[in-house]
C-alpha cells in the first residue's frame, strides 16, 4: 500500500530531529514508500466549492542534523481528493486557531483519514478528557474561584495550579501548604487565561518521575519515565526533565485497559497518557503526543511503525 500523506505541523526547520515524534513518523512513512507533503496549519483554505485546500510542499527527510529535509515546489492540494492521510501534528496551545482547524479537517472525514480524528481531538483537551476517569486521578478542582482553591488547599495541603489548556509543562506552579502568594498567583492566572484553571493535590511521588505511556489504537506501545531536572518538580522533557527506561505497574495497566477501547472508538490512534506514582492519571494527550523516539531507544521497538500499521489497517 502506497499512500499520499499530508503532515500538518510546525515549520520543519524548527524541529529537534533527535527526539521529535512527528519526524519519526515521517521517516517511517518514507521507508514504507509513502509520499509525504508538509504544510503549516495557516495554509488551510476552504474554497467556494467547499473543498479543503492546503498549499503544501512535497518533502523527503533524513536523520542528518542541519540537513534533515528537502522540500519541493509548493503545490495546491485538495486534502479530500489528493491525499489518503492527514497527520494533524501541530503543537498546542489548544486555542481557537487549533479548534478552527479541527472543524475544517472534519469536513473531509468521509474522504481522507485524519489522525487523530479532528472531532475527537476537539472534544478531548488533555486536561478535560481525563476528568472522565476521576477514579484514577489525584484530587482535582477546576475553577476560577480563589475561595474554592483555598478550601481545596485546606483539605489537601500543597497544591499544583496549571492552565487547563497549557502544554509542555509551561506555567505549572506548586503552592506550599502555607498558601504563600496563592491569591496573587491566582489573580495572574485569571488575568492571563479566560478559562477556569486546573488545581490538583501535589503528589510528592513526582520526584520519582512522571510516566508517559503511549497507546496506539488503544493498545500499549511502550512507556518512559520522565524525571525532573535539578531544582524542578516538573518532569516534562521540554522544561529540562530527562527520560529513563521503565515498565508499567499493575495500576497503570488497569488505567490503560480502561482507556484503550474508548480511545480506539474515538479514532484517537496515537495517544500519550501521563501517570504519577504508578497510579495517578494526570493527562490524556491527543493533540500532538510525543515520546516515541525515547521509548524506541530504550526498548528497541518501532512505535512509529506500529502507528503506520494502525493507520494502514483503518484504510
Amino acid at each position: 500500500m502506497t499512500l499520499r500523506v499530508a503532515v500538518q505541523m510546525d515549520p520543519l526547520h524548527s524541529i529537534n530531529i533527535a527526539g521529535d515524534s512527528t519526524f519519526a513518523l515521517m521517516l517511517s512513512a518514507q521507508e514504507r514508500g509513502h509520499e509525504i507533503f508538509h504544510y503549516d496549519v495557516g495554509a488551510l483554505s476552504l474554497d467556494e466549492d467547499d473543498r479543503l485546500i492546503a498549499h503544501a510542499h512535497p518533502v523527503t527527510v533524513q536523520r542528518v542534523v542541519g540537513d534533515h529535509y528537502k522540500a519541493g515546489e509548493r503545490r495546491r492540494l485538495d486534502l479530500g481528493r489528493d491525499v489518503d492521510v492527514v497527520l494533524m501534528r501541530q503543537d498546542p496551545p489548544f486555542h481557537m486557531g487549533y479548534i478552527t482547524a479541527t472543524h475544517l479537517l472534519e469536513r473531509i472525514e468521509r474522504e481522507t483519514l485524519v489522525v487523530n480524528n479532528p472531532r475527537s481531538v476537539r472534544n478531548a483537551p488533555e486536561k478535560v478528557m481525563v476528568l472522565d476517569y476521576r477514579r484514577f486521578m489525584p484530587p482535582t478542582l477546576v475553577t476560577r474561584s480563589v475561595e474554592e482553591v483555598r478550601a481545596f488547599q485546606k483539605r489537601h495541603g500543597a497544591i499544583v495550579i496549571k492552565p487547563i489548556h497549557g502544554n509542555g509543562g509551561k506555567a505549572i506552579f506548586r503552592v506550599s501548604e502555607e498558601g504563600e502568594n496563592l491569591g496573587a498567583l491566582f489573580e495572574v492566572f485569571n488575568q492571563t487565561w479566560p478559562e477556569p484553571h486546573m488545581v490538583q493535590a501535589f503528589l510528592p511521588e513526582v520526584a520519582n518521575g512522571d510516566k508517559r505511556i503511549v497507546l496506539v489504537d488503544g493498545e500499549v506501545a511502550g512507556a518512559i519515565n520522565r524525571k525532573p531536572g535539578e531544582g524542578e518538580f516538573r518532569s516534562n522533557l521540554a522544561v529540562g526533565g530527562y527520560a529513563e527506561k521503565t515498565e508499567l505497574t499493575p495500576q497503570e495497566q488497569e488505567i490503560c485497559a480502561a482507556l484503550g477501547p474508548e480511545l480506539k472508538r474515538l479514532g484517537l490512534i496515537f495517544v500519550g497518557i501521563d501517570v504519577i506514582g504508578g497510579k495517578y492519571l494526570t493527562e490524556i494527550n491527543v493533540t500532538s503526543p510525543t515520546g516515541i523516539v525515547a521509548i524506541d531507544r530504550f526498548n528497541g521497538t518501532d512505535t512509529a511503525g506500529m502507528i503506520w500499521d494502525a493507520i494502514e489497517g483503518r484504510l
